[in-house]
């Protein structure tokens, strides 16, 4: 096993240094050493539809209607959520939505009010 990264690109376990960086021969990223330090995994950053940072507590909205599995409900566009809780799942979010109860959303159907 090479002591070298992989590349955070594609993965790839067939870098090699060229200098002060690592270049992936399978995709064509390059990167420093620095970059290539190991990542906080639980520094996780959550994103809203348009790129503004999540946090545990925030209001947000629903940008489409979503419809619901198993009730053949819709939450509407537009529909304000309020405090969210962040997981690390397929889902992101946790919360309750009136008139639906507790429900998990997908971070990039909403947005930070």
């Amino acid at each position: 096993m090479s002591a070298l990264p992989a590349c955070p690109k594609c993965q790839s376990e067939f870098t090699y240094e060229d200098g002060s960086t690592y270049v992936c021969p399978e995709c064509a990223h390059e990167w420093s050493a620095q970059d290539a330090a190991p990542a906080d995994d639980d520094a996780r950053v959550y994103r809203d539809s348009a790129g503004n940072v999540l946090q545990d507590g925030d209001t947000v909205t629903v940008i489409k209607d979503l419809k619901l599995k198993g009730s053949g409900g819709v939450v509407k566009m537009g529909t304000k959520v309020k405090s969210i809780r962040l997981v690390d799942s397929d889902h992101d979010i946790d919360c309750k939505i009136d008139g639906f109860g507790q429900m998990s959303l997908k971070s990039e159907f909403v947005k930070k009010v």
